[in-house]
């Protein structure tokens, strides 16, 4: 098994260790995350029940998640942005109360020129202008937002999680 470190997605104590095999069984879910796990098996060289577990064992311990991604456009949502927040005091509860908003589909706390960065997903101009102006900008220590409204995706891939580090 591959060592523990330091959990990259909250900084705090060990992240769960993923070893060559369960790389593989990753990147054959990312090419086609319906693929049966006996073939999965005879790519990695284990059998259906043994993959099974480890696909279980994964997505237990929040290591991977197996989901439909779609294009926003294609299901009514024409307007993405990507929002820069900065907040006085506590990043952690700001943080927590745009997790809990439906629009927001990616929040990271950061270093540099904001405190957190907010992906969302809104069904049109108005719907993002309401997000912002009166649910982000609402939220108790929020200081200041920027925007940057996304005009045209170029590339969205999920494929980077097979990578050994």
């Amino acid at each position: 098994m591959a060592s523990r470190s330091t959990d990259p997605r909250t900084g705090n104590g060990p992240s769960p260790a993923v070893d060559a095999v369960s790389l593989a069984i990753i990147e054959q879910l990312q090419e086609d995350g319906r693929r049966p796990y006996a073939a999965i098996g005879k790519a990695v060289g284990l059998s259906e029940a043994a993959v099974r577990q480890r696909v279980q064992k994964l997505l237990d311990q929040g290591v991977m998640q197996i989901v439909a991604v779609t294009d926003p456009l294609t299901v009514g949502f024409r307007r993405q942005a990507m929002v820069g927040v900065n907040v006085d005091g506590d990043l952690e509860p700001v943080a927590e109360a745009l997790a809990a908003m439906t629009e927001c589909e990616y929040v990271v706390m950061t270093a540099g020129s904001f405190d957190l960065m907010v992906e969302i997903v809104c069904e049109d101009d108005d719907h993002l202008l309401r997000t912002i102006s009166t649910r982000i900008r609402a939220i108790p220590g929020v200081r200041s937002t920027e925007s940057f409204v996304y005009l045209k995706l170029k590339k969205q891939t999920y494929m980077w999680g097979a990578r050994e580090p």
